[in-house]
């Protein structure tokens, strides 16, 4: 699967088409094209639930050229929010459009080697390794409220932070 473009989420399910239609009628990857975006998370992996947001994460040399980036194009967006993190050197904004949440996400990384980006490969690889009766656990675990994260480790008898052991994981 190549996620470093949004092309197989036109041809994904039904969310994944609607996500794919809204990203490109509001131009969100375009706006973002410099920081080099990835779509991440749940959607991508077809383990979303009713209230999964769309995740982006991008890399910026600049984080106020990168601020204003996400107020330029986003600040008329409902619930637009923009919080700077400078333990984790991020900046997230986010916000409602066409009824979704939004969550981008930027730090001075490349945003193959950011940790949204590398948990879901993982998560794909294990995905495909464990099949869709796997994926309907996932997805039943998430509607409990379980984060993502942790429904996988815990199917997969992890102990630990989730997060870490995750990474781990050489498939």
């Amino acid at each position: 699967m190549n996620f470093n473009t949004i092309d197989y989420l036109k041809n994904g399910n039904a969310k994944q088409k609607h996500v794919y239609s809204i990203l490109t009628k509001h131009s969100i990857l375009f706006h973002l094209e410099k920081y080099d975006p990835l779509v991440v998370g749940t959607i991508p992996l077809a383990i979303d639930v009713e209230a999964s947001d769309i995740d982006i994460i991008c890399c910026w040399t600049d984080k106020n050229e990168f601020e204003t980036c996400l107020k330029k194009n986003f600040n008329a967006c409902s619930n637009f929010k923009i919080k700077d993190n400078p333990e984790r050197g991020s900046i997230l904004a986010t916000f409602m459009l066409d009824n979704f949440q939004f969550e981008i996400w930027g730090q001075n990384i490349p945003t193959q080697q950011q940790l949204g980006y590398q948990h879901m490969i993982i998560e794909y690889r294990l995905l495909v390794k464990h099949g869709e009766s796997f994926r309907s656990k996932i997805i039943r675990l998430k509607q409990q409220g379980y984060k993502t994260e942790p429904a996988f480790a815990y199917l997969l008898g992890l102990h630990g932070d989730p997060y870490e052991e995750l990474l781990k994981i050489k498939i």
